[in-house]
């Protein structure tokens, strides 16, 4: 599929980090999750935080976005304090897919995708055929403009997440945040939404998300955010990152890296208890 950008602007292109983490500390009541925390997101390329549960994966995320308000340090977006911009500011710049979202029942496809204009609604500007013409190709990039008139309820796992990434891109933002949207998707569904992530990385979106498919991550990525304890064990392009070593650390998982045969990334093979033992003997063999 060929994929215009929404905005016609390619992102990045002056190597800048438009949103970054400074030094932030967050959490939930008076437990820190995170605590001192520094991170840049690359322009231009897909960002995959992994880590085990509980690590503080989907907390970054959501402070990133501004869910979560940090009580130390802060983030940054596009050089300004994301804490002091205005909310409708910050969604014509960032779009977010919070964990299973819902759709109110009966809403159409295209009606939930038209939610993602109201940033750039106002008493002075009302709909126009501007937002239209925006949304019409959202559902397009995303592959839905078939289902425009079906309910969301309707609708496939897979699909309907391709309708939630279609109304994050009808804001008009060039910098999407992901969290986990391959979730309760089988594989193939998975595999197809994150097919769809590729291409509107190719249009010249920036994409951070949160992955549990390790292999799916190291896939799909340019840049591994790799997670342990609310604080970054490692960033880098997953050939640079991935480890055995590295991978009993920040998960104790026991496995093999190995070339994947279809890409130029690494493919990790996990080694359960019953292995161990012929994993020993392999040379042998």
């Amino acid at each position: 599929m060929v994929v215009q950008s929404i905005t016609g602007v390619k992102p990045g292109t002056d190597g800048a980090s438009r949103l970054a983490a400074r030094g932030v500390t967050v959490g939930y009541g008076t437990r820190t999750v995170i605590d001192g925390l520094d991170v840049a997101v690359p322009p231009g390329v897909v960002t995959t935080i992994i880590g085990p549960n509980g690590c503080g994966k989907s907390t970054l995320l959501r402070t990133l976005a501004r869910l979560l308000k940090p009580t130390g340090g802060k983030v940054v977006l596009d050089g300004d304090d994301i804490a002091r911009l205005r909310t409708r500011d910050v969604a014509k710049k960032l779009g977010l897919l919070p964990q299973a979202p819902v759709a109110p029942e009966g809403l159409t496809v295209s009606d939930l995708v038209a939610r993602g204009r109201h940033p750039h609604q106002s008493w002075l500007r009302q709909w126009s055929s501007d937002d239209a013409d925006v949304v019409a190709r959202a559902l397009a990039m995303t592959g839905v403009s078939d289902l425009a008139d079906r309910p969301v309820d309707s609708l496939s796992g897979g699909q309907r997440q391709r309708v939630w990434i279609s109304m994050t891109l009808a804001q008009g933002t060039d910098l999407l945040l992901l969290d986990e949207p391959t979730t309760y998707l089988d594989l193939a569904h998975a595999i197809d939404v994150l097919d769809l992530v590729d291409d509107l990385h190719e249009s010249g979106c920036t994409v951070v998300m949160v992955l549990h498919d390790l292999n799916l991550a190291t896939r799909y990525s340019d840049n591994l955010v790799v997670m342990r304890e609310g604080s970054i064990l490692a960033q880098g392009h997953p050939r640079d990152v991935i480890t055995a070593e590295l991978l009993h650390e920040a998960f104790g998982l026991r496995a093999k890296v190995i070339e994947d045969p279809v890409g130029d990334r690494p493919l990790i093979v996990p080694i359960g208890r019953t292995h161990v033992e012929l994993d020993r003997l392999a040379p042998e063999l």
